[in-house]
């Protein structure tokens, strides 16, 4: 019996080929999928914490793919792989290199110069590294975890909290981050900020 998914707002739903590619077959629940992910990325902050990680490394295509393999490595065949389908949100993926690629060209003439406050660059990176949507899954988290590792290893400032949760729940912390993303869609970056400081 496959895997039966239960998607909340703005969850990216996985095709059947992506389904197989669940690693651990004694999954049943999407509570189960959620506490294995859970712990595959507790195991990527670790690593994070214990890695020195050089700052020219951190804004590459490899990084980008591994930190996402080290999120989910444990429990998706495709972990840090660049999705080969179409998805709800996101662009076309055969743009997917290119658009990463000028996502980390901008974030690096961004920083040289000064473009914006080290919160904001990295929220601004957040951002659009998940409306490109490089994976089949895990690009949330993925992306905060990138917010947080550009903040502290890019700039040396503290991590963000983002409500010191996954946002895998439907609730109001969900509800608050999705507007505030929102707001962000649509140039204002504040409350993104704001929601990630908090």
């Amino acid at each position: 019996m496959g895997l039966g998914f239960n998607y909340i707002d703005d969850q990216t739903p996985l095709d059947e080929e992506e389904k197989e590619g669940l690693k651990i077959k004694s999954i049943t629940t999407q509570g189960e999928l959620d506490e294995f992910e859970q712990l595959n990325i507790e195991k990527a902050v670790e690593w994070t914490i214990h890695t020195k990680l050089k700052p020219e490394k951190i804004l590459t295509e490899k990084f980008i793919k591994d930190l996402h393999k080290r999120m989910y490595g444990d429990v998706w065949k495709w972990a840090g792989e660049f999705r080969m389908t179409e998805k709800n949100i996101g662009i076309p993926w055969v743009h997917i290199g290119v658009e990463l690629k000028n996502l980390l060209e901008d974030t690096k003439y961004w920083i040289e110069n000064k473009t914006f406050s080290p919160q904001e660059t990295a929220i601004r990176f957040k951002h659009r590294i998940v409306s490109i949507h490089c994976f089949p899954n895990g690009n949330g988290r993925h992306s905060r975890m990138m917010a947080d590792i550009i903040m502290e290893s890019i700039f040396g400032n503290e991590i963000f909290s983002w409500h010191q949760s996954n946002m895998a729940k439907a609730n109001e912390t969900r509800d608050k981050y999705i507007k505030s993303l929102r707001e962000a869609d649509n140039g204002n970056f504040t409350k993104l900020i704001e929601f990630a400081k908090n």
